[in-house]
């Protein structure tokens, strides 16, 4: 199982765009105007997979949500986990300063043929999402260790 949010070369990239990062450099107003576009769509929530004796176990933190718009999905051997909130135009409140926000995200998970996908269980408690997926034990051999000469 592998994440597909990951950037061409296989490893997660925190940097941003360009040499300062997200904060500056010539690239740092393209980051702000696009967050402003786009609002939720650059939204990023940390995931931990667990990797058990018998099943793997997503951790998705992801605090203050209402559990009802929390939806997990698999479809073509992809695990989607996605949270849309409804907008309520009478409770938007005005702040003067707002560094989090609990706005619309999607994650998504290959399977690779390796969870037994009708037996998937969730649970939202304290803020981390937990996805449960059992392990295949047709797909999945154990490592083997290989003598090198």
């Amino acid at each position: 199982m592998y994440n597909e949010n990951r950037c061409h070369n296989g490893k997660m990239d925190y940097r941003g765009f360009g040499p300062r990062g997200r904060f500056g450099g010539r690239h740092g107003r393209f980051t702000q105007h696009a967050q402003e576009m786009f609002g939720a769509a650059f939204r990023k929530v940390p995931a931990n997979i667990e990797d058990t004796e018998d099943s793997f176990i997503v951790h998705v933190f992801a605090p203050a949500l209402v559990k009802e718009h929390l939806k997990v999905v698999t479809k073509d051997d992809v695990l989607t986990i996605s949270y849309s909130p409804k907008d309520d135009d009478n409770t938007k409140e005005k702040f003067s300063r707002k560094e989090y926000s609990n706005g619309a995200f999607e994650r998504a998970f290959a399977l690779n043929g390796k969870v037994i996908t009708e037996s998937i269980s969730a649970s939202y408690t304290d803020g981390i999402l937990k996805v449960t997926l059992p392990k295949n034990p047709e797909t999945n051999t154990p490592a083997k260790n290989i003598q090198v000469d």
